[in-house]
């Protein structure tokens, strides 16, 4: 996650990051999609960094989650830091989702997307829906 400048500043100075999955360490077209939809939620929301908006995303999509990115450098620190205080309205997180298609990948997507209990679940018990529970957002004080 990083933006064009950021991307730009990495090609200039030859710092590539870490290379251990992938030998390319630019961005895709999804992942530079991504980065200018999360660039534009932190606009709105005032955020510096767009990492911090990612990391406020995950932590109020569900409960029990707390991402930590990078941990190398002080920015990263003061990203994960700033994400504790950025508040998401349902359109931002509306927004983000739309940008790029989640696909869970297999077995995910025979298990079902978690709006119904699974036909083998049905066929062999009762099965009642619970309401999800809320995820932390921090406080408006």
């Amino acid at each position: 996650l990083r933006t064009d400048e950021e991307e730009e500043r990495r090609r200039q100075s030859g710092e590539k990051g870490r290379m251990i999955l992938s030998p390319n360490w630019e961005r895709n077209e999804k992942e530079r999609a991504m980065s200018a939809a999360l660039e534009k939620v932190a606009k709105e929301v005032g955020a510096k960094h767009i990492t911090a908006v990612a990391i406020a995303y995950l932590m109020q999509k569900t409960p029990y989650v707390f991402p930590i990115i990078g941990g190398r450098k002080v920015e990263q620190l003061e990203a994960n830091m700033e994400s504790l205080s950025i508040s998401l309205s349902r359109e931002q997180v509306a927004y983000l989702e739309s940008i790029v298609p989640f696909d869970p990948g297999f077995p995910h997507t025979l298990i079902g997307n978690g709006t119904d209990f699974n036909f083998l679940m049905k066929i062999t018990a009762y099965m009642e829906k619970q309401p999800p529970m809320k995820s932390i957002v921090p406080d408006d004080d």
